[in-house]
């Protein structure tokens, strides 16, 4: 009589989740500071150094939809902690490299229209010094980097790759749909801090959608 060895059950989520974050931790702790800093150094670059005459972004009926809202900001600034989980959680170097292809292309291309193609946002005709914070973020951004929305293009690429990764886990459902609502909470916020209108939100969703769908598969070995 042979006996068949039973398959080893999966490890919990949480144990397989720290798995990763742990593996290739050095490089990705470097490679995440590292990026994020040279994306803003080529962003304040890319925005400050237009090439042809700013064009103002159009209001349609559905921006009126959407009230300032102040306390909004730190969803706003949140996307520079969401952008990181989807390298932190890359499980090996391959994975880590594509999304570095992924996220440099999309980079690229946004940087590209703020230097060739710079817009604005229209005048709110808000009077800024009531929203300390906010008028903070105006003065020091720069006000030629409307289209596309590169925090929505970011966050809906981020959304992609951790919603893989959750599955790979098999982290419970409800965390899975939060994933989706901090990818929703930022897109909104862009538009009710007034950092961009629903066409820079459109522009950053279509780009980040594509940069996603590309094929970029982990070679044969």
């Amino acid at each position: 009589m042979t006996s068949t060895a039973l398959p080893r059950p999966a490890a919990p989520w949480p144990r397989a989740a720290l798995r990763r974050l742990l593996a290739l931790w050095p490089t990705k702790l470097v490679g995440i500071t590292a990026g994020i800093s040279l994306f803003f150094v080529l962003y304040f670059w890319a925005a400050r150094s237009p090439q042809a005459a700013v064009t103002v972004m159009p209001v349609l009926a559905v921006d009126r939809w959407f009230t300032l809202r102040e306390g909004l900001l730190p969803v706003y600034a949140s996307l520079w902690v969401y952008v990181s989980l989807a390298p932190a959680f890359s499980k090996d170097g391959g994975e880590l490299l594509r999304y570095v292809l992924r996220a440099a292309l999309m980079s690229a291309i946004g940087f590209a229209f703020y230097l060739f193609y710079p817009s604005a946002v229209p005048d709110f005709g808000v009077d800024w010094s009531q929203y300390g914070s906010l008028q903070f973020l105006r003065a020091g951004d720069a006000s030629r980097n409307a289209f596309p929305s590169l925090h929505v293009s970011f966050a809906v690429l981020t959304c992609h790759l951790l919603a893989r990764h959750l599955r790979e886990l098999e982290v419970p459902v409800a965390l899975r749909w939060v994933n989706l609502a901090w990818c929703v909470g930022i897109a909104y916020s862009t538009i009710a801090i007034r950092q961009h209108v629903v066409v820079d939100v459109l522009g950053g969703l279509v780009l980040g959608v594509l940069v996603a769908a590309l094929p970029l598969r982990e070679p044969a070995r």
